[in-house]
């Protein structure tokens, strides 16, 4: 999520606080990127209200995702 504001920060962490509510994602985030595994169907559900959310909440912002189709642990 690149936010084209000032206030970038503020987007960012509301949108990752948010998918941390939802059950049956593993979450895990760094400096650069937040990964999410889990069930496709749910992550892709999830991703989609999440990010309209985001963008109803004013503002224009770049989402930008990389889907990889293999099993990764997260701690």
């Amino acid at each position: 999520m690149y936010p084209l504001d000032a206030e970038y920060e503020t987007p960012i962490l509301d949108f990752i606080a948010r998918l941390n509510q939802h059950e049956g994602l593993k979450i895990q985030t760094n400096a650069l990127s937040t990964q999410i595994s889990g069930d496709y169907d749910d992550i892709m559900q999830i991703l989609t209200r999440e990010i309209k959310e985001s963008f109803l909440a004013g503002g224009t912002q770049i989402m930008v995702l990389k889907i990889l189709n293999i099993d990764i642990q997260l701690p």
